[in-house]
């Protein structure tokens, strides 16, 4: 493995990328000093735990710093939160941070995704098309731990967000995977998976569809906390490990479906 400071990297052959961009809870000294916020509030806005389900991936790619210091899956005018409509209402900073301060978090903005670009031209040049695994989670608890969860006609237990890619040429290598995570038997019963319903995907999988539009599909795959308790940030282990093995369910499909498409 190799740790580059921000992002911790495995590589190994194959087509199928992973990755936990938002698992990461580091701040820099400078930048916690200046946060507002505790490290549970933190977490409950992180992702926990996503970093787990990278195995199934040959490359594995895991954010190591908090999206409080700088987020990863937006754009970089946006990708420090500046003020509480940023961050789910939330008051960031004890005080406004300074020019030199901002310049320091987006350099490993520029670190992050000048690794990830030559790492996956790398992937591009050896199998001519990828798919990576762009993998999140979201709360669904947010008026506190007793009250209702939020409508799950509005909150799948999956979403899969394919808003920025191709979905056209595309198509059969999602539905197959849609179709084969549906199709997972989850301690007797199906996750519902569904497309689009809470998020289309966000700026990472944009940019990569962007930068590889001919090579890459980048597949956002949302879990609702279900798997968690959001509020403590206790996990359900059981859980945490058959969705892996859901997910990993998926890549014989996701690789015939690649393969179908011929070389580039």
């Amino acid at each position: 493995m190799n740790q580059i400071n921000i992002l911790e990297i495995v590589r190994e052959n194959g087509p199928i990328v992973a990755t936990a961009i938002h698992d990461g809870h580091i701040l820099r000294k400078e930048v916690a000093e200046l946060s507002a916020l505790t490290y549970g509030e933190r977490l409950r806005e992180e992702d926990p735990f996503t970093r787990e389900w990278t195995s199934v991936g040959n490359t594995q790619i895991i954010g190591n710093i908090s999206r409080f210091e700088v987020d990863l899956n937006r754009p970089r005018e946006k990708a420090i939160y500046m003020a509480p409509e940023d961050a789910w209402g939330l008051e960031v900073h004890k005080n406004k941070p300074s020019q030199e301060f901002l310049i320091r978090s987006l350099s490993e903005y520029d670190t992050f995704y000048a690794t990830v670009h030559q790492i996956f031209t790398e992937i591009e040049q050896q199998f001519g098309r990828f798919v990576v695994f762009d993998l999140h989670s979201y709360n669904h608890l947010r008026q506190g731990p007793t009250n209702p969860p939020a409508d799950p006609e509005q909150n799948p237990e999956v979403n899969i967000g394919t808003g920025s890619m191709n979905k056209k040429y595309w198509a059969p290598l999602i539905d197959r995977f849609i179709s084969d995570l549906r199709s997972y038997n989850y301690f007797s019963r199906h996750l519902d998976v569904r497309e689009n319903v809470k998020f289309k995907g966000g700026h990472f999988s944009k940019w990569i569809h962007q930068t590889f539009p001919d090579s890459a599909c980048s597949i956002s795959i949302e879990f609702k906390k279900f798997f968690m308790d959001e509020w403590t940030g206790i996990p359900d282990t059981k859980q945490l490990q058959e969705i892996r093995k859901a997910l990993q369910s998926t890549i014989p499909g996701v690789l015939e479906e690649l393969n179908n498409l011929g070389s580039k």
